[in-house]
């Protein structure tokens, strides 16, 4: 059974710095896209970050460049997400997801959620100014 377990959400002042991790079992890790998105109240879920666990490559939405980070480490079929400089606005539940990867560059993934197949359960991330 593929399962994906966000963890590491939590309230956080304006600022400060969260790590999220996604851990994954149930499938070939290294054979995935896995990527992190977020959904805010009254908004449509967005993609964050995403990261190919096959080479490594990565993808961030415009405003996260400067401040997210994701990481795999295959050995431990996890996928972390390190936020910095945290905003209100970062404010949402962050779900990680799961595609296996196919051919296309992992930004075509992370655009389109509709592509991804297995979801976790989400955590929440708020941020206080």
């Amino acid at each position: 059974e593929v399962q994906l377990e966000e963890s590491g959400g939590g309230l956080v002042q304006a600022g400060g710095s969260l790590r999220l991790s996604c851990a994954a079992s149930g499938f070939t890790f290294d054979d995935y896209v896995i990527g992190w998105f977020r959904q805010a109240p009254g908004k449509e879920r967005e993609g964050v970050s995403c990261i190919s666990s096959s080479d490594g490559s990565t993808y961030y939405a415009e405003s996260e460049k400067d401040r997210f980070t994701i990481s795999s480490d295959n050995a431990k079929n996890t996928v972390y997400l390190q936020m910095n400089s945290l905003k209100p606005e970062d404010t949402a539940v962050y779900y990680c997801a799961a595609v296996q990867a196919g051919l296309r560059h992992v930004s075509y993934y992370c655009t389109r959620d509709h592509e991804f197949d297995y979801w976790g359960q989400g955590t929440q991330v708020t941020v206080s100014s």
